[in-house]
């Protein structure tokens, strides 16, 4: 990785996220380049992260080692064949894409026979280095191929591997579930609220309880029901808060909310 020359097609949060990550760990930021939409925003990002930013995707990767694609579904397809008409992707060049919906073969049938394709799904909190990316090898990629994917998204949080064929599913539950967490998040905070509570601290005690409980989940292996039967005593007031929730019925409503995601997902990429 010392001296490979990577570029960042598309240096929207993802994209940025990705450069830092790999400027807080010493990549050399000559071997650095992306690309983003506007003269101005390729000005203010050159500024801001000190690498080579323009507005030309073909002459972004000229000799780049490695090609990140941070880029909306449905301009990945189309950003792939505008390389592959000028020529500009190198025989035996990774690419790593991280848009949703569109797989390694789509990328490898657009780029040719040479090319070597990972698949990667981060979620936003890569963005602060707690985030979770899974990564999905092409038939071409090898160790080598995934352990410089594993290196470029390390800084970022967790790094996973996952069959190609769950990664609509790791969109709908990682990618999408931090929206999810939001939400519910939210609605704490204005139970909190509701209940006599100034409204930014009720926030901050929602989203730090979401912090540990998770932490806990990570931290010590165990099943997330037995964290709760943990806190459940009997005739308390946590069971009666656990029975509201069954009432509402949210284990099914979240877990269709996943499977909507996951649908939808393997969708974009076709435009619709």
């Amino acid at each position: 990785m010392k001296n490979t020359k990577i570029s960042i097609l598309g240096l929207g949060m993802m994209g940025q996220a990705i450069a830092s990550g790999l400027i807080q760990g010493h990549h050399a930021k000559r071997l650095l380049s992306g690309t983003t939409r506007t003269r101005a925003g390729a000005t203010r990002l050159r500024a801001q992260l000190g690498i080579a930013v323009g507005a030309d995707n073909v002459g972004a990767v000229a000799g780049a080692d490695v090609i990140v694609f941070a880029l909306k579904p449905m301009q990945v397809l189309e950003v792939a064949r505008e390389l592959a008409a000028a020529g500009a992707v190198a025989p035996r060049t990774l690419v790593i894409s991280i848009a949703a919906g569109v797989t390694t073969g789509q990328l490898e049938e657009i780029l040719g026979p040479k090319v070597v394709v990972v698949r990667a799904m981060p979620n936003t909190p890569c963005s602060i280095g707690c985030g979770t990316t899974v990564l999905s090898p092409g038939k071409r990629a090898g160790e080598g191929h995934i352990a410089t994917a594993r290196r470029i998204f390390a800084p970022l949080g967790r790094v996973l591997e996952l069959e190609e064929k769950h990664m609509n599913t790791v969109t709908g539950l990682s990618a999408s579930g931090p929206a999810f967490v939001y939400v519910i998040l939210e609605a704490l905070a204005d139970g909190g609220v509701a209940r006599g509570l100034p409204r930014q601290t009720a926030i901050e005690m929602a989203a730090q309880m979401v912090y540990g409980a998770a932490s806990m989940v990570l931290a010590t292996g165990r099943h997330p029901a037995a964290l709760k039967d943990d806190v459940t005593t009997p005739a308390g007031c946590t069971i009666a808060g656990i029975l509201a929730l069954e009432d509402g019925r949210i284990r099914s409503v979240l877990s269709r909310a996943v499977e909507v995601a996951s649908v939808r997902a393997g969708e974009l990429a076709s435009g619709k």
